[in-house]
């Protein structure tokens, strides 16, 4: 499944995830993050209609290369753990720690894909495309545009993701919000896009570029164990 050619459109990726998330326990730590990605590409999918966006096809292109990135990375993790992007090795390591609530997993795994991957997967798409992504105003609207479709998805999933699925103390439940309360999804694509420009410009010295590239893959795991401390035994 995970070896499976590289999906080349939304609905193939969509079929993906659904695959990733049959093949997994449902208490593993990648399938909570891959349900709540399925939900967030399922909505931006729909939303990707006629006359919604200025440039639906860099959209729709980006979120294909974006999920890559993902499917790319558990199977290198899979492979050999010391292959993957370091952002993800939280996440992967972890994901069969029972006294980590499903949130925190859903939430690592944001951090990883968006802080880290979404970046790569912009200065790929525009390159592809023959955007400049300096000066790509009218794509840059698009992209803050879907900003409003993923907090409404990622706020109904937390919802029930928080709600039934772990058996822990209110305290516990407190010491989590306090957790994920500093994520903002709107911020963190801000400043994807941001990191993403940096690239760009860099793609001009490679050898810089790509320790650029590994400073940030460490950062962003060094936060990821961060969301990933486990909650207090009920």
């Amino acid at each position: 499944m995970l070896a499976a050619p590289a999906p080349t459109t939304i609905p193939e990726v969509i079929e993906r995830m659904h695959a990733i998330e049959a093949a997994l326990p449902p208490r593993d730590g990648v399938a909570w993050f891959t349900r709540l990605y399925l939900a967030v590409t399922e909505n931006v999918q729909t939303s990707i209609r006629p006359g919604a966006f200025r440039d639906p096809g860099f959209l729709e292109r980006l979120d294909v290369v974006f999920a890559n990135l993902f499917f790319s990375a558990l199977t290198s993790f899979t492979a050999d753990p010391k292959s993957a992007p370091r952002a993800w090795a939280p996440l992967c390591a972890a994901r069969s720690q029972r006294r980590i609530a499903p949130l925190q997993f859903a939430f690592c795994g944001m951090n990883a894909h968006i802080n880290r991957d979404l970046p790569v997967a912009l200065v790929a798409t525009a390159a592809e495309r023959g955007v400049d992504l300096e000066r790509a105003r009218r794509v840059h609207g698009d992209f803050t545009s879907v900003n409003a479709i993923l907090a409404a998805t990622e706020t109904a999933v937390k919802r029930s993701f928080a709600t039934g699925v772990v058996a822990v103390a209110d305290e516990a439940l407190g010491k989590l919000d306090d957790r994920v309360a500093m994520w903002n999804i709107g911020r963190a694509r801000e400043a994807a896009w941001v990191q993403g420009q940096v690239m760009w410009r860099l793609r001009a010295v490679p050898a810089l570029g790509r320790r650029y590239l590994d400073t940030l893959d460490r950062t962003v795991g060094f936060a990821g164990r961060g969301l990933l401390v486990p909650l207090p035994a009920p």
